[in-house]
């Protein structure tokens, strides 16, 4: 009996060691682009009960991750994983809480059920302080939800990032291009690319070295002014042969910019496609950023400048 007591303890001991193993964070080194991020839990993220912002006071800025895809073409499963993981570097840094949502009826400051009386508590325009987006194509929103979205960065000076197909979205609504910087023009390169980080300073792009490479679905933009935007990342297609899928004579193709958007800070970056793209912790540190620059956390000067004015010096 004492010998099978002996086995029984050790089985517990050696289970509750594999499983303090199976919790340690994946290490990764910030100059590996293929390491999975791990965050470092704290005080403020761990050690708070349940996740979101709760019903008590607020103690963290909060983030609303949107992405309505109902009505996407060759929809990208990728975006499941992508608000997970915004979600998740959100609650393990402690840097915000993140409220993640695929219905659009929230982007107002006053939502509504379905039935037209007045949504019952969740989140809306007037209690959270940034929104990361991946809507996909037409986003149902009506007129008074377009002023109120509009309102919300450029007068309430909340923070937008969008990542890969936020680009495509609301094509038929001016003013969103306006809000986000350009528009989608299909894909210059899908695969292995080279890539420029213009400037080496900006939160989101400082960790990336000046040039290197990256396998995506690359998009490509039109309807933007470099007058406008502050260009971070460029995909370099100098040395590729003219094409029908490329549409810039003058070789420009940007894939991470920010900008003001009146007092709003907004953020675009064209990666990633893949879930496992999600997983590289250089593109997890990217958004991690924008959102912190979004939400007023961090700080950066943007100087729009033209193509080459600033990587190349």
């Amino acid at each position: 009996m004492r010998n099978i007591r002996s086995v029984f303890v050790a089985v517990a001991l050696l289970g509750g060691g594999l499983l303090a193993t199976a919790r340690q964070p994946a290490a990764a080194s910030a100059q590996d682009p293929t390491a999975v991020a791990a965050p470092q839990p704290n005080q403020q993220g761990r050690g708070q009960p349940g996740r979101g912002p709760g019903r008590g006071a607020r103690t963290r800025k909060v983030v609303l991750a949107w992405a309505d895809t109902r009505n996407g073409q060759a929809q990208h499963d990728s975006v499941s994983h992508a608000l997970a993981i915004i979600e998740r570097l959100g609650y393990e840094s402690g840097a915000y809480d993140t409220l993640i949502r695929t219905d659009s009826h929230i982007i107002s400051k006053t939502p509504l059920k379905t039935t037209g009386e007045p949504a019952s508590g969740g989140p809306n325009l007037n209690n959270v302080d940034a929104i990361f987006f991946m809507g996909h194509r037409e986003v149902p929103l009506d007129d008074k939800q377009k002023a109120e979205l509009l309102s919300f960065v450029r007068d309430d000076g909340k923070g937008f990032v969008a990542a890969h197909v936020g680009l495509t979205a609301l094509e038929s609504w001016p003013e969103f291009g306006e809000l986000i910087g350009a528009r989608f023009d299909g894909h210059p390169v899908v695969g292995p690319g080279s890539i420029i980080n213009e400037d080496r300073s900006f939160p989101a792009t400082k960790h990336f070295p000046a040039r290197f490479d990256f396998n995506d679905e690359f998009y490509q933009a039109k309807d933007y002014s470099r007058e406008k935007i502050h260009v971070l990342l460029r995909l370099d297609l100098s040395n590729v042969p003219a094409s029908d899928a490329l549409h810039r004579p003058d070789k420009d193709y940007p894939v991470a910019w920010a900008m003001m958007y009146g007092k709003g800070r907004v953020f675009y970056g064209s990666f990633a496609h893949a879930n496992t793209t999600w997983d590289i912790r250089d593109v997890q540190q990217m958004y991690f950023e924008a959102l912190k620059w979004s939400l007023g956390l961090t700080d950066a000067t943007l100087k729009p400048h033209p193509m080459g004015s600033m990587s190349d010096k």
